[in-house]
């Protein structure tokens, strides 16, 4: 189960990671098993939109169970399907690498989206914030 305390210590490792790489100003989401928002931050200076997307690359991951990075190469050869899902979810599917599941003891108990620097530096961000705490991360 993930814990409050666990997910505001998964988003502060993502930020800290973020401001140590030089990363642009970056919003996490950390949602769990269920897909409920657990939490949500955002450094000064991001845009508008990026509380939605990183929820939607936290959610999209948790509701298909599969990181966002398999739903973006599935959504290439699939667009259709991808499309119907995110039509189901309300439009809270991100299609595109930077949510991650969050795994311990091999069970899955949440994930996180983050957004703001290019897809691959959200995702490589999340995978480095959750494998810090001895998790393990499944981009897909």
């Amino acid at each position: 189960m993930l814990k409050l305390e666990l997910a505001q210590k998964l988003a502060d490792a993502c930020l800290s990671h973020a401001k140590d790489a030089g990363l642009k100003p970056l919003t996490v989401a950390v949602v769990d098993a269920s897909g409920q928002l657990t939490v949500l931050m955002r450094q000064d200076d991001t845009s508008m939109m990026r509380a939605d997307i990183a929820q939607g690359k936290a959610k999209g991951a948790i509701s298909m169970g599969l990181g966002s990075r398999a739903l973006f190469e599935r959504a290439k050869s699939q667009p259709y399907f991808i499309q119907s899902m995110n039509a189901l979810a309300g439009g809270m599917l991100v299609p595109v690498p930077g949510g991650v599941l969050i795994r311990q003891n091999g069970d899955l108990i949440g994930a996180i989206g983050i957004t703001g620097d290019s897809s691959d530096n959200d995702e490589t961000c999340a995978i480095w914030a959750i494998e810090s705490l001895g998790l393990v991360a499944d981009p897909g």
